[in-house]
Protein backbone atom coordinates (compact mmCIF):
# COMPACT_ATOMS: atom_id res chain seq x y z
CA UNK A 1 0.00 0.00 0.00
CA UNK A 2 1.35 3.43 -0.97
CA UNK A 3 2.06 6.10 1.63
CA UNK A 4 -0.65 8.77 1.65
CA UNK A 5 2.07 11.37 1.34
CA UNK A 6 5.80 11.06 0.80
CA UNK A 7 8.12 14.06 0.77
CA UNK A 8 11.67 13.54 -0.50
CA UNK A 9 14.64 15.90 -0.28
CA UNK A 10 12.57 18.90 0.79
CA UNK A 11 14.62 22.09 1.19
CA UNK A 12 13.45 25.67 1.74
CA UNK A 13 15.30 28.93 2.38
CA UNK A 14 14.21 32.34 3.59
CA UNK A 15 16.41 35.48 3.61
CA UNK A 16 19.26 34.67 5.99
CA UNK A 17 17.78 31.33 7.07
CA UNK A 18 18.03 27.77 5.72
CA UNK A 19 14.71 26.52 7.08
CA UNK A 20 14.81 22.95 5.71
CA UNK A 21 17.65 20.87 4.32
CA UNK A 22 16.86 17.67 2.43
CA UNK A 23 13.98 16.43 4.59
CA UNK A 24 12.31 13.07 3.92
CA UNK A 25 8.89 12.56 5.54
CA UNK A 26 6.04 10.15 4.87
CA UNK A 27 2.70 9.12 6.41
CA UNK A 28 1.00 5.75 5.98
CA UNK A 29 -2.77 5.13 5.91
CA UNK A 30 -4.31 4.42 9.34
CA UNK A 31 -1.26 5.87 11.08
CA UNK A 32 -0.79 8.73 13.54
CA UNK A 33 2.65 10.14 12.79
CA UNK A 34 4.16 12.68 15.21
CA UNK A 35 6.34 15.49 13.86
CA UNK A 36 8.40 17.09 16.61
CA UNK A 37 11.35 19.41 17.14
CA UNK A 38 12.29 22.65 18.84
CA UNK A 39 10.72 25.92 17.78
CA UNK A 40 12.45 26.88 14.55
CA UNK A 41 13.29 23.27 13.71
CA UNK A 42 11.27 23.50 10.49
CA UNK A 43 8.02 21.67 11.36
CA UNK A 44 5.68 24.47 10.30
CA UNK A 45 7.67 25.15 7.13
CA UNK A 46 7.45 21.49 6.11
CA UNK A 47 3.70 21.40 6.69
CA UNK A 48 3.13 24.68 4.84
CA UNK A 49 5.01 23.28 1.84
CA UNK A 50 2.77 20.22 1.90
CA UNK A 51 -0.32 22.44 2.15
CA UNK A 52 0.74 24.61 -0.80
CA UNK A 53 1.28 27.78 1.23
CA UNK A 54 4.64 28.49 -0.46
CA UNK A 55 3.51 27.44 -3.94
CA UNK A 56 6.35 25.78 -5.83
CA UNK A 57 9.08 27.80 -4.10
CA UNK A 58 10.94 24.87 -2.57
CA UNK A 59 13.24 22.03 -3.60
CA UNK A 60 12.30 18.36 -3.51
CA UNK A 61 9.46 16.07 -4.57
CA UNK A 62 6.03 15.37 -3.07
CA UNK A 63 4.13 12.14 -3.80
CA UNK A 64 0.40 11.74 -3.07
CA UNK A 65 -0.71 8.09 -3.13
CA UNK A 66 2.52 7.27 -4.94
CA UNK A 67 2.00 9.86 -7.70
CA UNK A 68 4.44 12.78 -8.00
CA UNK A 69 2.41 15.93 -7.37
CA UNK A 70 3.22 19.64 -7.34
CA UNK A 71 1.02 21.39 -4.78
CA UNK A 72 0.90 25.08 -5.66
CA UNK A 73 -1.82 26.44 -3.35
CA UNK A 74 -3.95 25.50 -0.30
CA UNK A 75 -7.08 24.97 -2.41
CA UNK A 76 -5.29 22.28 -4.42
CA UNK A 77 -4.06 20.68 -1.19
CA UNK A 78 -7.63 20.51 0.08
CA UNK A 79 -8.83 19.01 -3.22
CA UNK A 80 -6.14 16.34 -2.80
CA UNK A 81 -7.61 15.43 0.60
CA UNK A 82 -5.06 17.24 2.77
CA UNK A 83 -6.44 19.22 5.71
CA UNK A 84 -4.56 21.16 8.37
CA UNK A 85 -5.85 22.42 11.73
CA UNK A 86 -3.37 25.06 12.81
CA UNK A 87 -2.57 26.30 16.30
CA UNK A 88 -3.99 29.68 15.27
CA UNK A 89 -7.53 28.78 14.21
CA UNK A 90 -8.21 29.96 10.68
CA UNK A 91 -11.99 30.23 10.51
CA UNK A 92 -14.44 33.10 10.14
CA UNK A 93 -15.18 34.29 13.69
CA UNK A 94 -18.01 36.61 12.56
CA UNK A 95 -19.98 33.72 11.03
CA UNK A 96 -21.97 31.00 12.80
CA UNK A 97 -20.59 27.52 13.40
CA UNK A 98 -22.88 26.14 10.67
CA UNK A 99 -21.81 28.82 8.18
CA UNK A 100 -18.18 27.94 8.86
CA UNK A 101 -18.90 24.26 8.25
CA UNK A 102 -20.43 24.95 4.84
CA UNK A 103 -18.29 27.93 3.84
CA UNK A 104 -17.96 27.95 0.05
CA UNK A 105 -20.45 25.10 -0.41
CA UNK A 106 -23.74 26.32 1.09
CA UNK A 107 -26.60 23.97 0.10
CA UNK A 108 -29.44 25.49 -1.88
CA UNK A 109 -33.19 24.96 -1.89
CA UNK A 110 -34.15 26.51 -5.18
CA UNK A 111 -32.53 29.96 -5.37
CA UNK A 112 -32.15 30.22 -1.58
CA UNK A 113 -29.70 28.83 0.96
CA UNK A 114 -31.11 25.79 2.76
CA UNK A 115 -30.34 27.02 6.28
CA UNK A 116 -32.23 24.16 7.92
CA UNK A 117 -29.90 21.68 6.24
CA UNK A 118 -26.85 23.76 7.21
CA UNK A 119 -27.69 23.73 10.89
CA UNK A 120 -29.18 20.23 11.06
CA UNK A 121 -26.18 18.65 9.33
CA UNK A 122 -23.72 20.65 11.41
CA UNK A 123 -25.55 19.74 14.62
CA UNK A 124 -25.51 16.05 13.74
CA UNK A 125 -21.75 16.05 13.10
CA UNK A 126 -21.09 17.89 16.38
CA UNK A 127 -23.39 15.57 18.34
CA UNK A 128 -21.82 12.44 16.83
CA UNK A 129 -18.45 13.65 18.07
CA UNK A 130 -19.78 14.61 21.51
CA UNK A 131 -19.16 18.35 21.02
CA UNK A 132 -21.80 20.40 22.85
CA UNK A 133 -21.90 23.54 20.69
CA UNK A 134 -24.92 25.30 19.18
CA UNK A 135 -24.40 25.37 15.38
CA UNK A 136 -26.31 28.69 15.21
CA UNK A 137 -23.90 30.43 17.55
CA UNK A 138 -21.24 32.77 16.16
CA UNK A 139 -17.80 31.18 16.20
CA UNK A 140 -16.28 34.27 17.79
CA UNK A 141 -18.59 33.89 20.82
CA UNK A 142 -17.13 30.47 21.65
CA UNK A 143 -14.13 29.83 23.86
CA UNK A 144 -10.81 29.12 22.16
CA UNK A 145 -11.13 25.45 23.12
CA UNK A 146 -14.64 25.25 21.64
CA UNK A 147 -13.46 26.94 18.43
CA UNK A 148 -10.71 24.36 18.12
CA UNK A 149 -13.13 21.46 18.58
CA UNK A 150 -15.36 23.00 15.90
CA UNK A 151 -12.38 23.24 13.54
CA UNK A 152 -11.58 19.59 14.19
CA UNK A 153 -15.20 18.54 13.62
CA UNK A 154 -15.26 20.49 10.35
CA UNK A 155 -12.16 18.64 9.18
CA UNK A 156 -13.68 15.29 10.14
CA UNK A 157 -16.81 16.15 8.12
CA UNK A 158 -14.87 16.80 4.92
CA UNK A 159 -13.51 14.22 2.50
CA UNK A 160 -9.94 14.08 3.78
CA UNK A 161 -7.27 11.40 3.51
CA UNK A 162 -4.71 13.19 5.72
CA UNK A 163 -5.39 15.52 8.66
CA UNK A 164 -2.63 17.62 10.25
CA UNK A 165 -2.98 18.74 13.88
CA UNK A 166 -0.66 21.59 14.94
CA UNK A 167 -0.45 21.82 18.76
CA UNK A 168 -4.09 20.74 19.10
CA UNK A 169 -4.16 20.37 22.90
CA UNK A 170 -2.36 23.60 23.81
CA UNK A 171 -5.49 25.17 25.32
CA UNK A 172 -7.68 22.11 25.85
CA UNK A 173 -8.73 20.67 29.19
CA UNK A 174 -7.95 17.03 29.97
CA UNK A 175 -11.56 16.16 29.10
CA UNK A 176 -11.36 17.95 25.74
CA UNK A 177 -7.99 16.34 25.05
CA UNK A 178 -9.47 12.89 25.54
CA UNK A 179 -12.32 13.85 23.20
CA UNK A 180 -9.74 14.92 20.62
CA UNK A 181 -7.89 11.61 21.00
CA UNK A 182 -11.17 9.77 20.47
CA UNK A 183 -11.71 11.70 17.23
CA UNK A 184 -8.17 10.93 16.07
CA UNK A 185 -8.74 7.23 16.74
CA UNK A 186 -11.91 7.45 14.62
CA UNK A 187 -9.89 8.99 11.78
CA UNK A 188 -7.30 6.24 12.07
CA UNK A 189 -9.98 3.53 12.07
CA UNK A 190 -11.32 4.96 8.80
CA UNK A 191 -7.87 4.56 7.23
CA UNK A 192 -6.90 8.24 7.29
CA UNK A 193 -3.39 9.41 8.03
CA UNK A 194 -2.74 11.90 10.81
CA UNK A 195 0.23 14.21 11.35
CA UNK A 196 0.40 15.19 15.02
CA UNK A 197 2.60 18.16 16.01
CA UNK A 198 2.99 18.71 19.74
CA UNK A 199 5.54 19.77 22.33
CA UNK A 200 3.80 17.66 24.99
CA UNK A 201 5.78 14.48 24.57
CA UNK A 202 3.61 12.46 26.94
CA UNK A 203 0.76 12.78 24.43
CA UNK A 204 2.79 11.08 21.71
CA UNK A 205 2.91 7.85 23.69
CA UNK A 206 -0.87 7.87 24.10
CA UNK A 207 -1.99 8.61 20.55
CA UNK A 208 0.88 8.24 18.02
CA UNK A 209 2.36 5.26 16.14
CA UNK A 210 5.52 6.81 14.67
CA UNK A 211 7.59 9.93 15.23
CA UNK A 212 9.91 11.98 13.03
CA UNK A 213 12.27 14.46 14.70
CA UNK A 214 13.63 17.64 13.09
CA UNK A 215 16.49 19.73 14.41
CA UNK A 216 17.66 23.04 12.94
CA UNK A 217 15.94 22.30 9.65
CA UNK A 218 17.53 18.86 9.31
CA UNK A 219 16.25 15.31 9.75
CA UNK A 220 17.26 14.13 13.23
CA UNK A 221 15.65 10.68 13.30
CA UNK A 222 12.60 8.47 12.92
CA UNK A 223 11.29 6.01 15.49
CA UNK A 224 8.34 3.76 16.16
CA UNK A 225 6.70 5.10 19.32
CA UNK A 226 6.80 1.64 20.87
CA UNK A 227 10.58 1.60 20.50
CA UNK A 228 11.51 4.95 22.06
CA UNK A 229 11.00 7.10 25.15
CA UNK A 230 10.84 10.77 26.15
CA UNK A 231 14.51 11.01 27.10
CA UNK A 232 15.64 9.72 23.70
CA UNK A 233 13.29 12.07 21.83
CA UNK A 234 14.41 15.09 23.84
CA UNK A 235 18.04 14.18 23.20
CA UNK A 236 17.32 13.96 19.45
CA UNK A 237 15.59 17.35 19.49
CA UNK A 238 18.11 19.36 21.48
CA UNK A 239 21.30 17.37 20.98
CA UNK A 240 21.70 16.61 24.66
CA UNK A 241 19.77 15.13 27.58
CA UNK A 242 17.32 17.38 29.37
CA UNK A 243 17.17 16.59 33.07
CA UNK A 244 15.35 18.24 35.98
CA UNK A 245 13.03 20.24 33.74
CA UNK A 246 11.45 22.07 36.67
CA UNK A 247 14.52 22.37 38.89
CA UNK A 248 14.81 26.05 39.78
CA UNK A 249 16.28 27.50 42.94
CA UNK A 250 13.84 29.31 45.24
CA UNK A 251 14.87 32.43 47.11
CA UNK A 252 13.98 33.97 50.45
CA UNK A 253 10.76 35.87 49.87
CA UNK A 254 10.58 39.62 50.33
CA UNK A 255 7.78 42.09 50.96
CA UNK A 256 4.34 41.72 49.41
CA UNK A 257 4.49 43.23 45.92
CA UNK A 258 0.88 42.79 44.86
CA UNK A 259 -2.26 42.15 46.87
CA UNK A 260 -5.76 41.65 45.50
CA UNK A 261 -8.81 42.00 47.76
CA UNK A 262 -12.36 41.04 46.82
CA UNK A 263 -11.91 41.54 43.08
CA UNK A 264 -15.27 40.98 41.35
CA UNK A 265 -16.64 41.21 37.83
CA UNK A 266 -20.30 40.23 37.79
CA UNK A 267 -20.88 36.98 35.97
CA UNK A 268 -17.17 36.36 35.36
CA UNK A 269 -15.32 36.17 38.69
CA UNK A 270 -16.26 36.88 42.28
CA UNK A 271 -14.52 37.94 45.49
CA UNK A 272 -10.96 37.07 44.41
CA UNK A 273 -8.30 37.69 47.05
CA UNK A 274 -4.61 36.70 46.97
CA UNK A 275 -1.14 38.17 47.22
CA UNK A 276 2.32 37.57 45.78
CA UNK A 277 5.63 38.50 47.38
CA UNK A 278 8.92 39.58 45.87
CA UNK A 279 10.97 36.57 44.82
CA UNK A 280 7.86 34.38 44.69
CA UNK A 281 6.24 32.51 41.81
CA UNK A 282 2.52 32.26 42.49
CA UNK A 283 0.81 29.64 40.33
CA UNK A 284 -2.76 30.05 39.10
CA UNK A 285 -4.42 26.84 37.90
CA UNK A 286 -7.91 26.19 36.60
CA UNK A 287 -9.80 24.58 33.77
CA UNK A 288 -11.08 26.45 30.72
CA UNK A 289 -13.75 28.89 31.92
CA UNK A 290 -12.33 29.19 35.43
CA UNK A 291 -11.77 32.93 35.01
CA UNK A 292 -7.96 32.97 35.44
CA UNK A 293 -7.25 35.01 32.33
CA UNK A 294 -10.10 37.45 33.04
CA UNK A 295 -8.70 38.03 36.54
CA UNK A 296 -5.14 38.83 35.44
CA UNK A 297 -6.41 40.99 32.58
CA UNK A 298 -8.50 42.95 35.10
CA UNK A 299 -5.43 43.43 37.31
CA UNK A 300 -3.55 44.72 34.26
CA UNK A 301 -6.33 47.15 33.34
CA UNK A 302 -7.26 45.32 30.12
CA UNK A 303 -10.72 44.45 31.49
CA UNK A 304 -12.96 46.42 33.84
CA UNK A 305 -14.06 45.02 37.18
CA UNK A 306 -16.99 46.00 39.39
CA UNK A 307 -15.52 45.84 42.89
CA UNK A 308 -12.35 45.09 44.81
CA UNK A 309 -9.01 46.60 45.70
CA UNK A 310 -5.54 46.38 44.12
CA UNK A 311 -2.56 47.09 46.35
CA UNK A 312 0.92 47.54 44.86
CA UNK A 313 3.92 47.73 47.19
CA UNK A 314 1.63 48.38 50.17
CA UNK A 315 -0.28 51.22 48.52
CA UNK A 316 -3.82 50.97 47.19
CA UNK A 317 -3.93 51.94 43.54
CA UNK A 318 -6.52 52.44 40.80
CA UNK A 319 -5.75 50.68 37.52
CA UNK A 320 -8.16 51.66 34.77
CA UNK A 321 -5.95 51.00 31.73
CA UNK A 322 -2.86 48.94 30.86
CA UNK A 323 -0.88 52.19 30.86
CA UNK A 324 -1.71 52.59 34.57
CA UNK A 325 -0.45 49.06 35.24
CA UNK A 326 2.73 49.59 33.22
CA UNK A 327 3.51 52.79 35.14
CA UNK A 328 3.20 50.74 38.36
CA UNK A 329 5.73 48.18 37.13
CA UNK A 330 3.23 45.48 36.11
CA UNK A 331 3.74 43.55 32.90
CA UNK A 332 1.43 40.97 31.29
CA UNK A 333 2.47 38.23 28.89
CA UNK A 334 -0.96 37.45 27.47
CA UNK A 335 -2.34 34.02 26.64
CA UNK A 336 -2.74 35.06 22.99
CA UNK A 337 0.73 36.43 22.28
CA UNK A 338 0.10 37.01 18.57
CA UNK A 339 -3.05 39.11 18.99
CA UNK A 340 -2.38 40.80 22.33
CA UNK A 341 1.36 40.67 22.99
CA UNK A 342 3.02 41.57 19.70
CA UNK A 343 2.80 43.86 16.70
CA UNK A 344 3.41 41.20 14.08
CA UNK A 345 4.02 43.67 11.26
CA UNK A 346 6.82 45.38 13.20
CA UNK A 347 10.43 44.27 13.64
CA UNK A 348 12.02 42.43 16.54
CA UNK A 349 13.75 45.67 17.51
CA UNK A 350 10.52 47.65 17.60
CA UNK A 351 8.62 44.99 19.56
CA UNK A 352 11.32 44.72 22.24
CA UNK A 353 11.19 48.50 22.76
CA UNK A 354 7.42 48.79 22.34
CA UNK A 355 6.51 49.90 25.88
CA UNK A 356 9.81 51.71 26.51
CA UNK A 357 9.80 54.37 23.79
CA UNK A 358 8.43 57.00 26.16
CA UNK A 359 11.53 56.46 28.36
CA UNK A 360 13.99 56.94 25.49
CA UNK A 361 12.35 59.87 23.76
CA UNK A 362 12.95 63.58 24.15
CA UNK A 363 10.81 66.22 22.44
CA UNK A 364 9.29 63.53 20.26
CA UNK A 365 12.62 62.12 19.08
CA UNK A 366 13.68 58.53 19.83
CA UNK A 367 17.23 57.85 20.98
CA UNK A 368 18.09 55.36 18.21
CA UNK A 369 21.27 54.16 19.93
CA UNK A 370 19.35 53.25 23.09
CA UNK A 371 16.69 51.56 20.96
CA UNK A 372 19.27 49.37 19.25
CA UNK A 373 21.26 48.72 22.44
CA UNK A 374 18.09 47.51 24.18
CA UNK A 375 17.20 45.20 21.33
CA UNK A 376 20.70 43.71 21.15
CA UNK A 377 20.87 43.32 24.94
CA UNK A 378 17.66 41.31 25.29
CA UNK A 379 18.10 39.38 22.05
CA UNK A 380 21.39 38.08 23.44
CA UNK A 381 20.22 37.72 27.06
CA UNK A 382 17.19 35.57 26.18
CA UNK A 383 18.57 33.95 23.04
CA UNK A 384 16.08 35.18 20.44
CA UNK A 385 16.87 33.39 17.19
CA UNK A 386 16.52 35.95 14.41
CA UNK A 387 18.70 36.69 11.36
CA UNK A 388 18.56 40.43 12.15
CA UNK A 389 16.85 42.79 14.56
CA UNK A 390 14.95 44.17 11.57
CA UNK A 391 13.24 40.81 10.98
CA UNK A 392 9.44 41.08 11.22
CA UNK A 393 8.18 39.30 14.33
CA UNK A 394 5.53 37.44 12.32
CA UNK A 395 8.34 35.54 10.58
CA UNK A 396 9.77 34.13 13.84
CA UNK A 397 8.88 30.75 15.31
CA UNK A 398 6.34 30.63 18.16
CA UNK A 399 9.02 30.16 20.79
CA UNK A 400 11.03 33.13 19.59
CA UNK A 401 7.89 35.27 19.42
CA UNK A 402 7.29 34.43 23.08
CA UNK A 403 10.85 35.45 23.91
CA UNK A 404 10.24 38.81 22.23
CA UNK A 405 7.18 39.39 24.47
CA UNK A 406 9.28 38.59 27.54
CA UNK A 407 12.03 40.93 26.33
CA UNK A 408 9.51 43.76 25.97
CA UNK A 409 8.75 43.68 29.70
CA UNK A 410 12.34 43.14 30.78
CA UNK A 411 13.30 46.15 28.70
CA UNK A 412 10.67 48.17 30.57
CA UNK A 413 12.12 46.84 33.87
CA UNK A 414 8.71 45.70 35.10
CA UNK A 415 9.03 43.97 38.47
CA UNK A 416 5.56 42.42 38.83
CA UNK A 417 5.20 40.04 35.90
CA UNK A 418 2.14 38.00 34.95
CA UNK A 419 2.88 35.06 32.62
CA UNK A 420 -0.38 33.72 31.15
CA UNK A 421 0.25 30.30 29.52
CA UNK A 422 3.90 31.21 28.77
CA UNK A 423 4.87 27.84 27.27
CA UNK A 424 1.89 27.09 25.01
CA UNK A 425 3.29 25.93 21.69
CA UNK A 426 6.86 26.09 23.02
CA UNK A 427 9.40 23.31 22.60
CA UNK A 428 11.02 21.51 25.52
CA UNK A 429 14.33 23.39 25.30
CA UNK A 430 12.69 26.82 25.14
CA UNK A 431 10.43 25.82 28.05
CA UNK A 432 13.52 25.15 30.10
CA UNK A 433 14.92 28.54 29.07
CA UNK A 434 11.67 30.23 30.15
CA UNK A 435 11.81 28.46 33.53
CA UNK A 436 15.43 29.54 34.07
CA UNK A 437 14.39 33.08 33.16
CA UNK A 438 11.67 32.96 35.84
CA UNK A 439 14.31 31.79 38.29
CA UNK A 440 16.58 34.72 37.44
CA UNK A 441 13.70 37.18 37.78
CA UNK A 442 12.85 35.93 41.28
CA UNK A 443 16.52 36.17 42.22
CA UNK A 444 16.46 39.88 41.37
CA UNK A 445 13.37 40.37 43.53
CA UNK A 446 10.62 40.37 40.94
CA UNK A 447 7.19 38.96 41.79
CA UNK A 448 5.81 36.42 39.32
CA UNK A 449 2.27 35.19 38.66
CA UNK A 450 2.30 32.04 36.51
CA UNK A 451 -1.05 31.16 34.91
CA UNK A 452 -1.02 27.68 33.41
CA UNK A 453 -3.42 24.91 32.50
CA UNK A 454 -0.51 22.45 32.34
CA UNK A 455 -0.38 20.91 35.81
CA UNK A 456 3.19 19.49 35.77
CA UNK A 457 4.42 22.99 34.92
CA UNK A 458 2.53 24.95 37.54
CA UNK A 459 3.19 22.36 40.28
CA UNK A 460 6.84 22.09 39.30
CA UNK A 461 7.66 25.80 39.09
CA UNK A 462 5.42 27.65 41.55
CA UNK A 463 6.08 28.33 45.24
CA UNK A 464 2.31 28.27 45.89
CA UNK A 465 -0.65 27.46 43.67
CA UNK A 466 -4.10 29.10 43.75
CA UNK A 467 -6.82 26.96 42.16
CA UNK A 468 -9.82 28.52 40.40
CA UNK A 469 -13.18 27.13 39.35
CA UNK A 470 -16.05 28.96 37.63
CA UNK A 471 -14.78 32.41 38.59
CA UNK A 472 -14.01 31.58 42.21
CA UNK A 473 -10.79 30.95 44.11
CA UNK A 474 -11.57 27.52 45.52
CA UNK A 475 -8.34 26.52 47.21
CA UNK A 476 -4.59 26.74 47.56
CA UNK A 477 -1.73 24.27 47.41
CA UNK A 478 0.85 25.51 49.89
CA UNK A 479 4.62 25.56 49.54
CA UNK A 480 4.89 22.81 52.17
CA UNK A 481 2.53 20.60 50.17
CA UNK A 482 4.50 21.22 46.98
CA UNK A 483 7.70 20.18 48.72
CA UNK A 484 6.42 17.17 50.66
CA UNK A 485 3.49 15.64 48.74
CA UNK A 486 3.88 13.15 45.86
CA UNK A 487 3.17 14.71 42.47
CA UNK A 488 0.29 12.37 41.61
CA UNK A 489 -1.50 13.34 44.83
CA UNK A 490 -1.01 17.05 44.13
CA UNK A 491 -2.35 16.63 40.59
CA UNK A 492 -5.39 14.78 41.90
CA UNK A 493 -6.07 17.48 44.50
CA UNK A 494 -5.70 20.32 41.96
CA UNK A 495 -7.98 18.67 39.39
CA UNK A 496 -10.62 17.86 42.00
CA UNK A 497 -10.65 21.46 43.26
CA UNK A 498 -10.70 22.90 39.73
CA UNK A 499 -13.59 20.59 38.81
CA UNK A 500 -15.60 21.64 41.85
CA UNK A 501 -15.36 18.16 43.37
CA UNK A 502 -13.39 19.22 46.41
Amino acid sequence: MNDIIRMEGISKSFPGVKALQGIDFSVKPACVHALIGENGAGKSTLIKILMGVYGNKYEGIIYIDGIETEITNPIQAKELGLLAIYQDIMMASHLTVGENFFLGRLPKKGPFVDWQKVYNDTGKILNDLGIAVDPRKKLGDLTVAQQEMVAIAKAVSEDAKLVIFDEPTALLTDKDTQMLFSIIRQLKAKGLGVVYISHRLEELFEICDEVTVLKDGCFAGHKMISETNSDELVSMMVGREMTDMYAIESVTLGETALEIKGLTKTGVFENISFSVRRGEILGMFGLVGSGRTDIVRAIFGAEKYDAGNVIVNGKEVVIKTPSDAIDLGIGLLPEDRREQGLCLHLSVKHNINLVSYVDMSKLGHIDLKTERDNAEKYRDAIGIKTPTLEQLVRNLSGGNQQKVVVSKWLCKESDILIFDEPTVGIDVNTKREIYKLLESLTHQGDAIILVSSYLPEVLGIADRVCVFSEGRLVGEITSDELKNTPLHELEKKAVFMASGIA
